[in-house]
C-alpha cells in the first residue's frame, strides 16, 4: 500500500527557481534511460530522440487571472472599503468564475467588487472560494482579464516575488492557443522556435492536444493512504489529427513522447487500450500512481515536481518508486532547478 510518504524529499530552497533560464531552451535536462542518468540540456534534446518519434504538446493559453481589486459596503459606520485579490480557478460560464480570494472572510454573497473597469458580484461562498458573475462576458471578459490581470503564479514562487509584466511572456508556451489555463504547461516553456524547428528537421515530429491546466494541479494531497485521494477535474481535448498522430507514430514504431504530465494526463484519458486512441474531450480527473499500465505513452518531458505531490506520483509510476528517488536524488546532488521555472528531465522507462 502506498503513503505519502513513499513519495517526500527533502528540498534544498536555493533550487527552486523564480525565473525561467534565458533563452527557453538553455535550461539543464537530466535524461533517465534504462541503463544511466545522464546530465544533457534541452537545447541538446534532439540528440535523444530519434527520427519518427511524435513530441505531445499541450496548446492551452494561461490567462492572466489574478486581479486586484475593491469591495465597498455600506454599514451603520459608514462606507467600508476592502482591497480584494481574486485569482480565477474555473470558469463556469461566459460570465462566471468560481475564484480564490484574499481575504475571503471580507466577502459575503451579494458583494461587488470592482476591478478596474469591470465588476463582479459575489453570488456564492462556500468550501474556500467564491462564485464571481462579472459584468462583462466572453471574448470581452478574457480580454479584460489580459488588461487588468497579472499572472497566476505557482505559490511557491508568488509567495517569494510578485508577477510582472515578464512572467506575461515567460509564462506562456510559444504555441499556446486554446484559452483556458490558470497555470501553464511548464514542460513546455523550454521550447522556442529554434528548437522546435531544429527537431522537425531532423525528422521529430510534433502533434498538439489540450488540457486547461486548473489551480487543482498545486493542491496538496491531504490523504495519507494515496489510493484515497480525490484527484481534481480539468476539461481537455485530443482531436482526430493528434489521435491519428499518435496512433500512427506506434504502428510505425515511432515514441510518443507527451511534452508535460498535462500532455500525458489527456492522451492517456483518451487511450481506449494499448496502442489505441480515439479522438476525446471532457473532463478528466484521472490519476496516474505507480503500478498504471500506460497506453499510448513510450517517454515524458517534464520538470521537476513538488515533494508528495500527484505529479511525482505519475513520474513514479512511469519509471518506478525506485527510480524515480534515483533521478531526484540525482538532480539535488547536480543542483538542478525546481518547479515551474525550473529544468527539465526526459524520462525514458
Amino acid at each position: 500500500m502506498l503513503t505519502l510518504s513513499d513519495f517526500d524529499f527533502d528540498l534544498p530552497e536555493k533550487l527552486i527557481a523564480l525565473r525561467p533560464a534565458v533563452p527557453r531552451s538553455a535550461s539543464r535536462m537530466l535524461v533517465s534511460d534504462p541503463a544511466e542518468i545522464h546530465d544533457s540540456k534541452v537545447a541538446d534534446l534532439g540528440s535523444w530522440l530519434r527520427e519518427g518519434d511524435l513530441l505531445v504538446f499541450n496548446n492551452t493559453k494561461v490567462i492572466p487571472s489574478r486581479l486586484a481589486g475593491t469591495r465597498t459596503r455600506d454599514t451603520t459606520h459608514g462606507s467600508g472599503v476592502s482591497k480584494i485579490e481574486a485569482t480565477m480557478i474555473q470558469r463556469i460560464s461566459a460570465d462566471t468564475w468560481r475564484a480564490l480570494a484574499k481575504p475571503l472572510k471580507r466577502l459575503m454573497v451579494g458583494d461587488v467588487v470592482v476591478f478596474g473597469d469591470i465588476y463582479a458580484e459575489v453570488m456564492e461562498k462556500s468550501d474556500g472560494q467564491v462564485e464571481l458573475k462579472f459584468s462583462a462576458t466572453g471574448e470581452a471578459l478574457d480580454e479584460s482579464f489580459r488588461r487588468l490581470g497579472q499572472m497566476p503564479l505557482p505559490p511557491y514562487i508568488a509567495s517569494k516575488r510578485a508577477a510582472d509584466a515578464q512572467d506575461m511572456v515567460d509564462y506562456q508556451t510559444v504555441f499556446a492557443k486554446e484559452t483556458g489555463a490558470v497555470a501553464a504547461p511548464t514542460a513546455s516553456l523550454h521550447f522556442d522556435e529554434a528548437l522546435l524547428q531544429g527537431l522537425a528537421d531532423m525528422g521529430v515530429n510534433s502533434t498538439e492536444v489540450t488540457l486547461h491546466v486548473g489551480a487543482g494541479t498545486f493542491l496538496p494531497v491531504k490523504t495519507d493512504v494515496i489510493s484515497e485521494h480525490k484527484m481534481h477535474s480539468e476539461w481537455g481535448a485530443v482531436s482526430e489529427q493528434a489521435a491519428a498522430d499518435i496512433a500512427k507514430t506506434l504502428a510505425q514504431g515511432g515514441r510518443v513522447i507527451p511534452v508535460g504530465t498535462t500532455a500525458l494526463r489527456i492522451i492517456e484519458t483518451a487511450a481506449a487500450g494499448p496502442g489505441e486512441i480515439a479522438a476525446w474531450s471532457g473532463d478528466t480527473d484521472i490519476f496516474i500512481t505507480p503500478g498504471y499500465e500506460f497506453k499510448v505513452t513510450s517517454a515524458l518531458m517534464t520538470n521537476f515536481h513538488l515533494p508528495k505531490s500527484t505529479l511525482l506520483m505519475l513520474v513514479a509510476a512511469l519509471v518506478g518508486i525506485d527510480r524515480a528517488r534515483e533521478i531526484y536524488g540525482h538532480a539535488i546532488t547536480e543542483k538542478y532547478r525546481f518547479f515551474s521555472y525550473g529544468d527539465s528531465s526526459l524520462l525514458i522507462p
